[in-house]
């Protein structure tokens, strides 16, 4: 007994160009890769959105900061950290 099925759908030429290459790299057919999104879709039955994590310049600065040792503060413990960047108002919640 055949189970399987062909979905014929439209998307954009670039997307597919860089899907099958990316495929291709890691040695996975798309449709292997296709299935196993729509198997993972229909056992939870949601869909997850995910946003490119792309950071603000406030961000690119203190990255930049860090890999170059500027404007960085020690801690000695925790609790000192906590209290310099939440005031006393953290202890209330504890």
């Amino acid at each position: 007994m055949d189970t399987k099925t062909t979905i014929l759908i439209k998307t954009d030429k670039q997307i597919k160009k860089v899907a099958q290459d990316f495929a291709h790299d890691i040695g996975i057919p798309l449709s292997t890769l296709i299935n196993a999104y729509l198997r993972q879709l229909a056992i939870e039955k949601r869909v997850t959105f995910v946003s490119p994590q792309i950071p603000n310049a406030i961000t690119r600065q203190a990255i930049q900061n860090a890999r170059a040792k500027k404007n960085l503060t020690s801690y000695d413990s925790v609790d000192i950290f906590f209290n310099d960047i939440l005031g006393d108002q953290w202890r209330t919640n504890q």
